[in-house]
């Protein structure tokens, strides 16, 4: 499988910069994955495309304010590190830049030493392993100093925080907003309850494993890094009890999507359970958790066009994308929507 195939060309001017003002106003592009016929609606017509009985999987993680930029204490120099995922004791793994300039032993500080980072690990790909120490509590020294981890794609600043969570953010650890979700508010959430369709929580802390890109041809030789999950009990019953009815189940994103396979995968029905998952999805793949994903448009060559790819079939996605791109839909994390039914 060669990453090449899962190219197209994006005009700069598709990529979203900055969120709509309404969250719900994003344009829905449904698609019949076995088909590949497409329908253009607005995001609000989700409600007219889910069936009472269906369970919607939502990504209950939030954001935290994970990237931050100090100095080198030995020479001034600036750091930038971007928290991907807690390990314990004020440890974390940590993607950092310039990572040639840091080595085992480096102190950095962040805003005149309210916090300091020590490095007390090395590994691959710009990633090491740090030790904070401060005073007070984390999170409201990380809110302080932080700066919300948008994409690089992105230029514009981002003047509400609360733009890159989703209205039902709740579990604090991720270092990327799981992107399908900011289409919805409370009140469609609502309306879709009213209809009868069960909406139910996992969560994973979206980390590396998500949006790094793939940098080898052939795309099986891709490693995956891992990502922090959890189903409750509750959650699990909920899915169990739709598979066994034969009610569909509809993601909302790729992170649900992969928790759910994950899961299913590992143990042959869905569990309450936590762990960390590698998964990656690529045509080939047995779905078994899903029978449908609400997701946005994903960067070229990147493992969510494969994911999407494994639920459809790559001709069917690399069309709808060209047609996207005809009708001058908004690409990538403030993007539109696509349903893929």
């Amino acid at each position: 499988m060669k990453t090449s195939e899962y190219d197209y060309d994006l005009p700069e001017h598709l990529i979203a910069q900055t969120p709509l003002e309404n969250r719900t106003s994003s344009k829905l592009l449904v698609m019949d994955r076995k088909t590949g016929d497409i329908k253009h609606q607005k995001f609000t017509d989700i409600i007219d495309f889910l069936h009472q009985g269906d369970v919607l999987v939502i990504n209950d993680t939030k954001v935290i304010p994970a990237r931050l930029i100090g100095t080198k204490e030995e020479t001034g120099a600036t750091i930038e590190i971007l928290l991907l995922k807690e390990l314990g004791n004020d440890t974390w793994e940590c993607l950092t830049r310039p990572f040639k300039r840091l080595h085992i032993g480096t102190k950095i500080s962040f805003g005149q030493s309210l916090l300091i980072a020590e490095v007390i690990e090395k590994k691959e790909e710009g990633i090491c392993i740090v030790q904070f120490s401060y005073e007070g509590i984390f999170l409201e020294i990380l809110d302080k100093l932080g700066e919300m981890p948008l994409p690089p794609y992105i230029h514009e600043k981002l003047s509400d925080k609360d733009r890159y969570q989703t209205v039902y953010a709740k579990n604090i650890g991720s270092s990327a907003a799981p992107t399908a979700g900011l289409h919805f508010t409370n009140e469609i959430l609502r309306k879709i309850e009213e209809k009868g369709i069960v909406i139910t929580r996992v969560t994973l802390h979206v980390g590396l494993g998500t949006f790094r890109p793939i940098e080898v041809e052939d795309a099986s030789k891709h490693k995956m890094h891992s990502e922090f999950y959890k189903m409750t009990k509750e959650t699990a019953e909920i899915l169990n009890q739709a598979k066994k009815e034969k009610r569909r189940i509809i993601a909302v994103g790729t992170t649900s999507t992969r928790t759910l396979e994950t899961i299913i995968h590992k143990y042959g029905e869905f569990r309450s359970c936590e762990g960390n998952t590698d998964i990656f999805i690529y045509p080939g793949f047995e779905f078994q958790a899903i029978d449908g994903l609400i997701t946005n448009f994903h960067l070229p060559k990147s493992t969510l066009l494969m994911l999407v790819s494994a639920f459809s079939k790559k001709e069917y996605i690399l069309k709808a994308y060209e047609e996207a791109i005809k009708k001058n839909y908004r690409f990538f994390s403030f993007g539109d929507a696509m349903f893929l039914k």
